[in-house]
């Protein structure tokens, strides 16, 4: 099974496959504070870094 790298950045249709929410749930958690904020880098590229996504899985699994 792949693991979500721990450092660098990705963007949602590669964090998908690792999250328990679906895409919809992670842009309407994102406008919440419940999900890391997303680095724009540029009008059509959005990326989250690894390890600010680390720290939320392992924040809900307690």
């Amino acid at each position: 099974m792949q693991e979500l790298p721990k450092d660098g950045v990705s963007r949602i249709n590669q964090l998908l496959p690792f999250l328990p929410i679906s895409k919809s749930t992670v842009w309407a958690w994102v406008k919440q504070g419940r999900f890391p904020e997303p680095i724009k880098l540029s009008p059509t590229v959005t990326v989250w870094r690894n390890k600010d996504i680390h720290q939320w899985l392992n924040s809900i699994q307690g």
